[in-house]
């Protein structure tokens, strides 16, 4: 895509109307329809329970549950990968059963799971991975799983059902901006909490703030039940449906014959017995490596490499086999999946190593303040310093995005990546507060330069018809980013912060710095490349 070559405005301007854009947002949301307003203050609530939650969770499993650093690290990844996984199987229920449905059901279960993690710390169950204790939190994770597979579809569903397509844009900006003003919360509400009910919820009062946490989703149930009724619902669909009618009159004709040649696309049957073959071979050779490992299979056999014996390799190596050929398999039968465009295929993988530093944010980051910073009052108030990210993408979005309307998309995504992968080598200093400070700003900048190009990206790189297949696959490298991520860093932080001995951080985060910074070199050696895709689909 070529730059554009406008006429640049002053900075000042360009501040003065985000700013004027910012106002104007909110004044949109106070006159939104009512029913508006039961999806948005419980995404408030939730976006201060979830991130508190994932703030607290790593000091909860490690000093509560009694926990190694390495398997509260798997914790984080089961939650969290889990979430975007649920919402795979989940998305498509408020459609079968109503938005109002949806969501109060989602709230439900939010209730129910995190009044049984509350419980968890409150009774005495006992300690350890194979405790009843244990098991409790991880039967209160599972159903805050499933309900956040609920809930967020849910809520975005309900933002495009009560706006109009003038107001969708800003109705998803004022979610994703309340969700992190919640989060920002969460860093008040948490240690208040945890150092009043110390004594009474030992030993550091977490299951104090998990029994907020509760009653906090449990007011967003009575507030959604409440506002959002049948009557308000069914008001604002006829409020928005009259809008919408009133803007579709002039290309009416047009989007019938769009939906007339989606009708007429002939349905292909697809053989998937070669498919199906192979996930089960690659599940049974996985299975099977796991038996070894654990000794439920025997094997004569001692010949070890890297501790594990040659045929437990030999069955992860099938497992990685037989998943190469299910994807190639059901890429090839076809052809007009994403997937298969590899610029499209390139770029959301490519991200990944700098999307690691947004899951070492709940990952990483309250250890690193918890235990580098012990006895001063970063640690002492943790959460508060956790969740100066979210405040600040709150404030900073919009005014960055007013400063770089007008910028090349690509360009955006390898300067934001940069800005915000290089100042984690900020860290690979030592504990400072000064330097920690600067890393939170700067890595905030280079997330709202980037993180809302994302999807602008791969809407433009999309053919045309096929946005919202794009969209939805661009979310798959997240979750392997969460399930990676959590897989390694519960290694790390017993490595370098370890709960007793002296922490050498600044080992780790020169590593993470690294391992961020592949995504921008990666993008600026693929410009070309990808540009030219760019310009070709501009030109079509």
């Amino acid at each position: 895509m070529a730059d554009q070559t406008t006429e640049t405005e002053s900075l000042g301007k360009v501040i003065t109307d985000a700013l004027k854009e910012l106002k104007q947002t909110a004044i949109a949301f106070v006159k939104a329809p009512k029913a508006l307003w039961g999806v948005n203050i419980p995404y408030v609530l939730e976006g201060l329970v979830y991130f508190g939650i994932l703030t607290i969770l790593g000091k909860y499993c490690s000093e509560n549950v009694q926990l190694s650093d390495l398997y509260s690290g798997w914790v984080y990844s089961g939650v969290t990968g889990g979430i975007t996984l649920a919402m795979l199987f989940l998305g498509g229920v408020s459609d079968k059963i109503g938005v109002r449905k949806a969501l109060i059901l989602s709230f439900v279960l939010f209730v129910t799971g995190r009044t049984t993690i509350a419980l968890s710390g409150t009774l005495p169950l006992g300690h350890g991975v194979g405790s009843p204790m244990f098991f409790t939190l991880i039967a209160g994770l599972f159903i805050m799983v499933v309900a956040y597979g609920l809930y967020q579809p849910a809520a975005y569903a309900g933002v495009k059902r009560y706006t109009n397509p003038q107001t969708a844009a800003m109705g998803y900006a004022v979610v994703y901006g309340l969700m992190n003003l919640g989060a920002f919360f969460s860093g008040f509400i948490s240690p208040l909490t945890r150092h009043h009910f110390k004594s009474a919820f030992p030993p550091n009062g977490l299951s104090a703030v998990f029994w907020v946490y509760a009653a906090i989703s449990l007011f967003g149930l009575i507030f959604t039940v409440i506002v959002l009724t049948k009557k308000t619902d069914e008001k604002a669909v006829s409020q928005i449906a009259g809008e919408t009618e009133n803007q579709t009159k002039e290309n009416g004709k047009e989007s019938s014959t769009e939906k007339s040649k989606t009708e007429n696309i002939p349905k292909v049957h697809i053989n998937n017995s070669l498919l199906a073959l192979f996930s089960a071979l690659s599940s049974i050779a996985l299975v099977v490596g796991i038996m070894i490992h654990n000794g439920e299979i025997a094997i004569s056999s001692t010949t070890l490499y890297r501790g594990l014996p040659y045929e437990e390799w030999a069955a992860y190596a099938a497992t990685l086999v037989f998943v190469i050929l299910t994807t190639i398999n059901y890429l090839i039968h076809r052809p007009d999946h994403p997937f298969r465009d590899m610029r499209f295929t390139f770029f959301i993988f490519i991200l990944i190593p700098v999307q690691t530093l947004f899951a070492h944010n709940w990952l990483t980051l309250p250890y690193y303040l918890d235990r580098a910073f012990k006895g001063s009052m970063v640690s002492h108030y943790f959460e508060f310093f956790s969740n100066l990210n979210p405040i600040l993408i709150f404030f900073l979005a919009p005014l960055v995005a007013g400063l770089t309307a007008k910028a090349n998309v690509y360009k955006m995504m390898i300067y934001g990546t940069f800005v915000m992968a290089i100042p984690t080598f900020l860290l690979s200093l030592g504990p400072s507060v000064p330097l920690f400070l600067t890393y939170i700003l700067f890595m905030s900048i280079g997330e709202a330069m980037w993180q809302p190009r994302f999807l602008q990206w791969i809407a433009e790189i999309a053919p045309k018809g096929k946005v919202g297949i794009y969209m939805g696959i661009g979310q798959f490298p997240w979750f392997l980013t969460k399930m990676i991520t959590g897989f390694y860093s519960g290694y790390f932080v017993a490595k370098y912060l370890p709960k007793t001995g002296i922490p050498h951080s600044g080992r780790m985060w020169f590593i993470y710095g690294c391992i961020a910074m592949v995504s921008p070199f990666a993008l600026i050696l693929a410009k070309r490349w990808m540009q030219k895709g760019m310009k070709q689909k501009a030109e079509a």
